[in-house]
């Protein structure tokens, strides 16, 4: 059976030929290859070579070599067929069905390759003509230098205007592309209830989109107008893209995160571009999803530990503690993630710009085990003073444990973790009794007995990090989550917030699980049929499932004392008192933020300096409380 050449090629992208071979052979790296006994001649000296960047292995005592495919089919006495089937199930990948459609689709998509690649010529011409001078403007303020530039095929998509919505469309047809072929590679917007079909993307900054070979699969553009719904806009899934199962810089990241032994994934675009400008060429991102299993397994085959960088702020915690979970099933021996937390409020394009690469490293130098991850996500989640509170912990644990896969991994997690557990409650490791009871026999928690009404007093814990860290006599906190409740209500009884304060809603960190779903929704729907009014929000809800916490907030039972958010209120009321609570909430979460830094300032040095810096923070959380109404500071 023949293969599509694009489906050979994804695979042996997703598989490392060390790794297969490393099977039969014990391999040892010399900078940027590893060698190895021959497995086809007795030898005492190694003459066989595998380099996973040319995705090829050599023997030299025999002569034999080829790629991965050829050594499962020398070694193991398998068929070209059944190799493939073999790997493919490694990798993940359908096998193609067997009939001659697969050549008609391989041409298809070959041609989709060639359209895509017109298309990025295009935005390229485009971004050094006089209609991209916004765009080259706004590269200028980014600080991008010219190779830069040219190194990741930026380009401008023009179209300011609805009438001027045909250009690429137009340049394509010359070029004898037909309108389906456009709209297969997702570069129009077509359907049977548009009249015409017009440019996806207009006036945007384009980033080209590669696969694994380097050839351009996709685009993502970002807005240069501030009125333009969507900041940044992906390609649609097409034959040629599925954004779960690629990495935006893959195939200029593999050689040097191969030769570093290391891969970083951040957040966007320009962050990856970012830290090439500062000499940082290891870099990938996600296209527009949370990290999936997928991405995670293209990474593993470019390094064992690549390297999550997110922001310090809750947000970033909130995503790192999504990877985490998606991770933990997929573990293996010798393959895991370590975590990067930036400096509150930066990105690492920001940072790379306003202090260098050395910072950037820095960050990276510092990066957390997942393991660590793992403790913090669940430790932060709750106060342990009680024995009950204790116990749920530990269960905690177990069912964390319970989720990874792999048994030696797993054997190891639960040491490390139960070991944590037992440290921070005073226990010895082994030794029978309650939570904090030593084998003396002494409280392991309280130098004194508790009475009622007793402050919790980080100082009075025994000398442990995590409960150093734990201050959580925390008054303030929960304002935030109090006033996502009020912001989501003005935006559900008026709409028009959305066509104004777009940016301002998608960006607002929420920390409620269901009301930040409820509001990502609420962006795509908006993104979709603006302008809204308030029956056909309520609507779209409805048939998206929303219907219950929806109309629960609309009614504005929750909001009594903030009737800037009820459906009666004014426009201009409501606007002002959104932007009111807003920029109250963003200093809420701020100080939450702050606070955790203190937390961590006081487990790492517990100074009378840093206790008060925490009192004071608290306190001035619980100054923010009135701002909210008697009814929401309970």
């Amino acid at each position: 059976m023949s293969f599509p050449k694009s489906f050979l090629d994804e695979l042996k992208a997703r598989i490392r030929v060390s790794d297969v071979v490393g099977r039969k052979v014990k391999l040892i790296r010399r900078g940027r290859e590893f060698v190895g006994l021959s497995p086809f001649n007795n030898e005492k000296s190694p003459s066989f070579t595998v380099n996973d960047d040319k995705q090829f292995w050599h023997c030299f005592s025999s002569g034999e070599h080829g790629d991965v495919i050829k050594f499962l089919e020398k070694t193991e006495n398998l068929s070209f067929l059944e190799a493939v089937e073999r790997l493919a199930g490694e990798a993940g990948l359908d096998m193609p069905q067997r009939d001659e459609r697969n050549v008609e689709r391989e041409r298809e998509a070959a041609t989709l390759i060639d359209v895509m690649e017109m298309a990025s010529a295009f935005f390229r011409e485009k971004l050094k003509s006089g209609a991209g001078a916004e765009a080259r403007r706004y590269l200028e303020r980014r600080g991008l230098r010219a190779d830069i530039i040219e190194r990741f095929g930026l380009g401008y998509s023009p179209g300011l205007d609805r009438s001027d919505r045909h250009q690429l469309m137009n340049h394509l047809k010359a070029k004898n592309v037909t309108v389906a072929q456009m709209a297969e590679a997702g570069l129009i917007i077509h359907g049977d209830d548009i009249p015409e079909p017009y440019d996806r993307f207009r006036n945007r900054l384009m980033f080209p989109i590669a696969d694994a070979r380097g050839r351009c699969i996709a685009f993502g553009g970002r807005a240069l107008d501030a009125e333009q719904k969507a900041k940044y806009l992906n390609s649609p899934e097409t034959p040629l893209f599925h954004k779960g199962r690629g990495l935006y810089n893959l195939h200029q990241a593999r050689k040097p995160s191969y030769d570093l032994g290391t891969v970083i994934a951040v957040e966007g675009y320009m962050d990856v571009i970012g830290m090439a400008q500062g000499g940082i060429d290891n870099a990938v991102a996600p296209l527009g999803t949370a990290l999936t299993e997928e991405q995670i397994g293209l990474m593993w085959r470019m390094a064992p530990e690549p390297i999550l960088c997110f922001d310090g702020d809750r947000a970033g915690l909130k995503a790192a503690f999504r990877a985490v979970e998606r991770v933990l099933p997929l573990l293996k021996p010798g393959h895991s993630l370590r975590f990067a937390l930036l400096p509150d409020g930066k990105d690492p394009d920001d940072l790379v710009r306003e202090s260098g690469g050395e910072a950037m490293h820095a960050v990276l130098d510092a990066a957390r085990p997942l393991a660590d991850m793992v403790w913090e996500k669940e430790f932060q989640t709750g106060t342990w003073d009680t024995p009950e509170r204790r116990a749920a912990l530990e269960a905690r644990i177990e069912e964390v444990i319970s989720q990874i896969a792999d048994p030696k991994v797993k054997g190891y997690y639960a040491q490390d973790l139960r070991g944590r557990i037992a440290k921070l409650f005073g226990r010895n490791q082994g030794a029978r009794g309650s939570f904090g009871q030593n084998r003396a026999g002494s409280g392991g928690f309280r130098k004194g007995p508790w009475k009622p009404g007793q402050r919790f007093d980080p100082r009075l814990q025994p000398v442990t990090p995590e409960l150093r860290r734990s201050a959580l006599a925390r008054s303030g906190a929960g304002a935030a989550e109090k006033m996502e409740h009020v912001l989501l209500t003005a935006v559900l009884n008026h709409p028009d917030l959305l066509e104004t304060h777009y940016e301002e809603i998608s960006r607002l960190t929420i920390k409620t699980a269901a009301l930040d779903k409820l509001r990502n929704e609420i962006i795509d729907i908006a993104a979709l049929n603006a302008p809204l009014e308030r029956a056909a929000l309520m609507d779209h809800l409805v048939y998206r499932d929303f219907a219950d916490i929806a109309q629960r907030l609309a009614s504005g039972s929750a909001v009594q004392t903030d009737p800037f958010a009820l459906a009666e209120a004014s426009a201009t009321e409501a606007e002002t008192g959104f932007l009111r609570l807003l920029s109250n909430h963003r200093r809420s979460v701020t100080l939450e933020a702050e606070f955790r830094a203190a937390e961590r300032a006081l487990a790492a040095d517990m100074s009378e300096e840093n206790w008060a810096r925490m009192q004071d923070l608290q306190r001035e959380m619980q100054s923010e409380r009135p701002e909210l109404g008697a009814e929401m500071s309970d």
